[in-house]
């Protein structure tokens, strides 16, 4: 099963990713991964990502296009995969298509959505709070420490985060629409689109995204 996971920040991405990979038997790829893995083995292209981000510039998308072709290259790939964090708009996932086409004379099965209420993503994310020593994240509803504002580790500070202030959180969700909304229409388009609510216990989310999976192919 070759398959694309999207969704807003703080959806559970990163956690419903590698359980749902795990399940249909195939590797969880994600851009942070893969420019990870390019830069720690000092690839050319991983030397070249890392002149932008050193500079805190965007790497250019021919530069992660390029680390997407060479990944899905790999042999554990070519029967099937889980992409997270690309493709983000719709040029992306034109070039995905032709990715596929050229690697594996292949095609995406199906783009799964997970789908969470501005509101709830608001909640997910405001209420995190960072230790200022060991950096461990609590939740103020999900994971509260004992003390409130101590760390349970180290008795450490919590504090909010800027990137978990409301106001920064509902900007980033606003990008999100606008970057996300075409590239959703044209899998939409496709047939390949299935979406399924986030909320809820971890496991109940996994349930019901194995249960959408399955009327595109995926084993029980």
């Amino acid at each position: 099963m070759r398959l694309v996971l999207v969704g807003p920040p703080g959806a559970g991405k990163g956690t419903q990713a590698q359980f749902i990979a795990e399940h249909v038997d195939v590797p969880k790829i994600s851009t942070g991964d893969i420019f990870r893995a390019n830069v720690s083995a000092g690839t050319p292209l991983g030397l070249q990502a890392k002149e932008y981000m050193d500079r805190g510039d965007l790497v250019p998308d021919e530069v992660t296009i390029d680390m997407v072709r060479n990944r899905l290259a790999e042999p554990d790939a070519l029967q099937g995969f889980l992409l997270d964090g690309f493709p983000r708009t719709v040029p992306q996932a034109e070039t995905l298509d032709d990715i596929l086409r050229e690697t594996a004379d292949s095609k995406l099965d199906v783009v799964l959505e997970l789908v969470v209420d501005s509101d709830e993503v608001v909640r997910r994310l405001s209420g995190r709070r960072t230790c200022r020593r060991c950096n461990h994240i609590w939740h103020v509803d999900f994971d509260p420490p004992a003390v409130e504002g101590v760390c349970d580790i180290d008795k450490g500070e919590l504090y909010q985060r800027d990137d978990d202030k409301a106001e920064t959180i509902k900007n980033r969700l606003e990008v999100y629409d606008d970057q996300t909304a075409p590239l959703i229409a044209y899998y939409a388009g496709r047939g390949v689109l299935v979406g399924i609510d986030a909320t809820g216990p971890v496991d109940d989310v996994t349930t019901r995204a194995i249960d959408a999976l399955r009327g595109f192919g995926a084993d029980d």
